[in-house]
C-alpha cells in the first residue's frame, strides 16, 4: 500500500497500517507492506508535471523501498530519490510547503513595513534580487490546499510530541491575515479619493487560489470579499477560469460573465490570470467611474499604472 498524501511524520505508519491491519486482519511487514512516495503536483503549471518532477519514494522494508523507488522509475523520467524511511519522506514533502509558507510570510511583513514607510515592495525585491542568493519570493495571499494547510500538519505532530513551534504559526497568522489587510488599505485608498465607501461597487479579478487555474479550494480572495462586506461594499467577482456553479456551490459566490465599464468605484487585480495579464491598464481602468482605485494585488501592472500596490 502506497501513500501519496502530504501527511505529518508518522501519519503511514502510526495511523493508516494500524487501520489495515485491524479490517484486514494481515500482519504488517509480513502480510502486507507500506511505501510513502508524495505528490509534487504544481497546479497551473504545464512544465513541471508528475513525470518531469524528481519523487521521493520510500519503503516500510529495505527491500519494499526498493521495489517501491523501482516502480515509479518505470514512469519518473527525472528519477527519483529514494529516502530512508518513510517518516523522512513525510517530513521531506511537509516541510517543502512549509518552507515557501513562511519565506512568503516574511516578505509579507517586509511588505507592510515598507507600505508604512512609502516604499515599494516591488522595487526593494528587485533590487535585493541582484544577489545571486536572495531567494525571489513575492508577496500575497497563501491559499490552496497545500501552502495554507499543509504546515498546520506538522505544527499539530509538534505539539502533540510537546514542543510548540514559533515560527511556523508565527507565519500562518500572519499570512491568513493578509486578507483583511488587502481591504483595509483598499478602502483607505478610496477615502483619500474621497470615494464614498458606504454603498460602493468594487471588482474583484480573481478567485481561484493561483493564477491559470480552477482550483478555489482555501482560496483567500474570500477573506477580501468578507471584510469589504463589513464596509456595505457591493463586490463583483469575475474569474473565466472558475466554474460557476463550484462558486456559487463554495462560497455563495455569484461570478460575473463580463465586467462592465465605468461600474466600479473600486477595481482589485487580485489574481494575475493570462487573461488579465494580456489587458493594458486603459483597459481595466475603463471598468471603473470617473473617479477609482486600482489595487493591483499581484504587480501585474507597472508600478506607475496603478494606484495601490501590496
Amino acid at each position: 500500500m502506497i501513500y501519496e498524501s502530504t501527511v505529518y511524520p508518522g501519519a503511514t505508519e502510526e495511523d493508516c497500517v494500524p487501520v489495515l491491519e485491524r479490517i484486514s486482519g494481515l500482519k504488517f511487514n509480513q502480510d502486507f507492506f507500506a511505501g510513502y512516495s508524495p505528490e509534487r503536483i504544481n497546479p497551473g503549471d504545464k512544465t513541471h508535471r508528475v513525470t518531469n518532477i524528481r519523487k521521493v519514494t520510500s519503503g516500510s522494508t529495505p527491500e519494499i523501498a526498493q521495489i517501491v523507488d523501482a516502480l515509479y522509475n518505470e514512469i519518473i523520467v527525472a528519477g527519483t530519490y529514494q529516502a530512508s524511511s518513510i517518516k523522512v519522506a513525510e517530513a521531506a514533502k511537509v516541510i517543502e510547503n512549509t518552507q515557501r509558507d513562511v519565506n512568503i510570510a516574511l516578505i509579507n511583513e517586509l511588505a507592510l513595513i515598507f507600505n508604512k514607510m512609502g516604499i515599494d515592495t516591488e522595487e526593494v525585491l528587485k533590487a535585493a534580487g541582484t544577489k545571486w542568493n536572495f531567494l525571489p519570493f513575492r508577496p500575497g495571499l497563501v491559499g490552496g490546499h497545500c501552502i495554507g494547510v499543509d504546515p498546520y500538519y506538522l505544527t499539530h505532530k509538534a505539539q502533540s510530541i510537546g514542543y510548540h513551534p514559533e515560527i511556523i504559526l508565527a507565519g500562518r497568522r500572519l499570512n491568513d491575515s493578509m486578507g483583511a489587510y488587502v481591504a483595509t488599505q483598499l478602502v483607505k485608498a478610496m477615502l483619500k479619493r474621497k470615494i464614498q465607501v458606504d454603498g460602493a461597487r468594487v471588482l474583484v479579478m480573481g478567485l481561484s487560489f493561483k493564477e491559470n487555474c480552477p482550483d478555489i479550494r482555501n482560496t483567500k480572495i474570500v477573506d477580501i470579499l468578507a471584510e469589504l462586506k463589513e464596509y456595505n461594499i457591493a463586490v463583483d467577482v469575475y474569474d473565466p477560469w472558475v466554474d460557476v456553479a463550484e462558486a456559487q456551490h463554495e462560497y455563495s459566490i455569484d461570478l460575473i460573465k463580463q465586467p462592465k465599464n465605468g461600474q466600479y468605484d473600486a477595481i482589485v487585480l487580485a489574481v494575475a490570470h493570462e487573461q488579465f495579464k494580456q489587458l493594458t491598464a486603459d483597459e481595466i481602468r475603463r471598468f471603473g467611474r470617473e473617479s477609482h482605485v486600482l489595487y493591483d494585488l499581484k504587480y501585474i501592472l507597472a508600478q506607475d499604472q496603478s494606484d495601490i500596490r501590496l
